[in-house]
């Protein structure tokens, strides 16, 4: 497989027999690897070795970096990639070749040059050449040892001189510091004498004042106990004054509202009630005359009870319409009272869904004021419910009845206004009939629904 008829043949077939008996020295490698990287670019691809041939673009550096090992190997295995090899060399480094082949290498030369040209070339001795390469290396790396540690001995010479000398000084300083700490420390101990002597009698003094401090606390903590409860006991007491003039203010504002709306209402239902009196007799507008200067009885106006002369059943729903029609009419509903009465087998709040259905009607046909009352006392919790338009819904409190309710509400209007209540319960009838409210039985306000 090697080149034959190049100017290495002759030597390349002499130098078979030659090998070298220990590895290539290291210098004499990279310097092969280098000559190999350079010499490689002028190959085309199918010169290389198969394994070398990923590296053909690879710039020298980066072929001698990633490739050194592969090429130092295939130089040594491959006979006709080093003839190649060497052939590129012979070109780019003519008289270095020649005068390597000739047997007689330029003395000036780098020995390390000249055993990888001889390596690469094999001329006949080049074993010799690398050994004497190998060799110079080694020496000339024993003597730059030899200058180095030579000159790391000088260096730590004088550092240990200065060290010695900077010993010197710190053990001078030193000494000083320590007989100015000396004298110091006596200083500070007489000092510390002194001021025990101070401690001491500064401590005497504290546990006095400390007595003195402690008997003006139990004094201060005494009056302080005394204050406090007479401070709780001013508190109390204005309290009890912030409270009860805040309730007199509230019965003040309440009841002058209270009393701000029965003469507003009575007001209102004395003008109904004169203006219905005034078109049901068709009186003529009043003019002052000589003789309406006469005493006369004036006509009186019509009250609920005075419906109950006329030719009616207390079960015709036509009685209840006249009482409705009275001016300012006021209907007050005993709720379940009506509706156990006319559905019972109902829910409760079926019931009542029906019964304020039926009373939102009747509002709308007659006008009149309405209020429908739920016992409340038994309920675990507020009832959510949308009163209908012109009926009040109220709920009684816990404690409190519906009758009690109702009862409540008849005492709040004003003398004269005409109340209906609408109530089966007997003790509900009487009591507001006493208070001056026309009392009707469920069934008749059952009928008047049934008939809208």
């Amino acid at each position: 497989m090697e080149r034959t008829g190049g100017p290495g043949a002759a030597g390349d077939a002499e130098g078979v027999t030659e090998a070298l008996d220990r590895p290539l020295p290291e210098g004499v490698r990279r310097r092969v690897v280098g000559l190999v990287a350079d010499a490689f670019g002028g190959l085309t691809v199918t010169e290389l070795p198969p394994q070398l041939r990923q590296y053909a673009r690879f710039t020298p550096t980066r072929r001698a970096k990633f490739a050194g090992n592969a090429m130092a190997a295939a130089v040594e295995s491959d006979p006709v990639f080093r003839q190649r090899i060497a052939a590129r060399l012979r070109e780019t480094q003519p008289e270095l070749s020649e005068a390597i082949e000739g047997g007689s290498p330029p003395a000036a030369a780098d020995p390390v040059d000249v055993a990888a040209v001889a390596y690469v070339l094999r001329p006949t001795g080049w074993v010799k050449l690398v050994d004497a390469a190998g060799e110079e290396a080694q020496r000339a790396s024993a003597e730059r040892a030899g200058e180095e540690a030579e000159r790391e001995l000088q260096r730590l010479r004088e550092e240990l001189a200065e060290a010695r000398a900077a010993a010197r000084n710190e053990a001078e300083r030193v000494r000083g510091e320590l007989e100015a700490a000396r004298k110091e420390g006596d200083a500070l101990q007489r000092k510390l004498r002194s001021a025990q002597s101070d401690v001491k009698r500064g401590a005497a003094a504290l546990r006095k004042a400390e007595a003195e401090l402690e008997a003006v606390r139990s004094e201060a903590a005494a009056r302080q106990a005394t204050a406090d409860g007479e401070a709780r006991r001013l508190r109390a007491r204005l309290a009890e004054t912030e409270s009860a003039l805040e309730a007199s203010r509230r019965a003040v504002r309440e009841g002058r509202s209270v009393e701000d709306m029965r003469v507003r209402l009575l007001l209102d239902t004395v003008l109904e009630a004169a203006q219905g009196l005034r078109r049901e007799l068709a009186l003529p507008p009043a003019s002052m005359r000589p003789a309406e200067t006469v005493d006369a009885v004036e006509p009186g106006r019509m009250t609920p009870k005075d419906i109950a002369t006329r030719a009616l059943s207390e079960t015709d729903p036509a009685l209840l319409d006249q009482l409705l029609a009275l001016p300012q009419a006021h209907l007050v509903v005993d709720g379940y009272n009506v509706t156990k009465t006319g559905y019972p087998t109902m829910p409760l709040e079926k019931q009542r869904l029906r019964l304020l259905g039926g009373l939102a009607v009747l509002a709308a046909q007659t006008g009149a004021e309405m209020t429908c009352v739920f016992d409340g006392a038994e309920l675990a919790a507020p009832v959510l419910l949308a009163p209908p338009r012109g009926v009040r819904v109220l709920f009684s409190k816990p404690g409190v009845t519906a009758d009690e309710l109702i009862r409540q509400l008849v005492r709040a209007e004003p003398p004269g206004r005409p109340v209906v209540v609408v109530s089966t319960d007997r003790e509900v009838a009487d009591g507001v009939a006493r208070a001056g409210a026309r009392p009707v039985a469920s069934a008749l306000l059952l009928k008047r629904l049934t008939r809208t």
